[in-house]
């Protein structure tokens, strides 16, 4: 698999549900989140991202504009524009902003080990 097609697949994951989100994150992840939230390691990670499933009922979430800035065997990284949309507490909310993800390759497949989310234009 590509880091691309990783990436579209990561993007689509949580539509299958949490569980295939986290199997797709490092032991070692650092999250980021647009609310200026910190998630450091993959146990710390996970409870944010329950969490999030738990609040936002029918997440549709997108990424777009991907700049690939590195690409080796072993590493990749890449900036992009987030869009998500869903239903919080009975009222549609949306929100987007510019995001980075670092992947590594573990054996055969690649994880996760840094998402950035943050408000703003993407701009690469």
């Amino acid at each position: 698999m590509t880091p691309d097609e990783f990436l579209r697949a990561y993007e689509t994951s949580g539509r299958s549900g949490v569980e295939r989100t986290l199997a797709m994150i490092g032991d070692e992840a650092v999250y980021w989140f647009s609310d200026g939230t910190a998630h450091v390691g993959k146990a710390a990670v996970e409870r944010a991202i329950r969490r999030n499933f738990e609040l936002i009922a029918d997440e549709t979430y997108r990424i777009s504009e991907v700049v690939w800035l590195a690409l080796s065997p072993e590493v990749a990284a890449c900036v992009f524009r987030f869009d998500w949309s869903g239903v919080i507490a009975g009222s549609p909310t949306s929100g987007s902003g510019r995001g980075t993800i670092v992947l590594a390759r573990r054996d055969d497949s690649w994880v996760v080990v840094h998402e950035h989310l943050s408000k703003g234009e993407h701009v690469a």
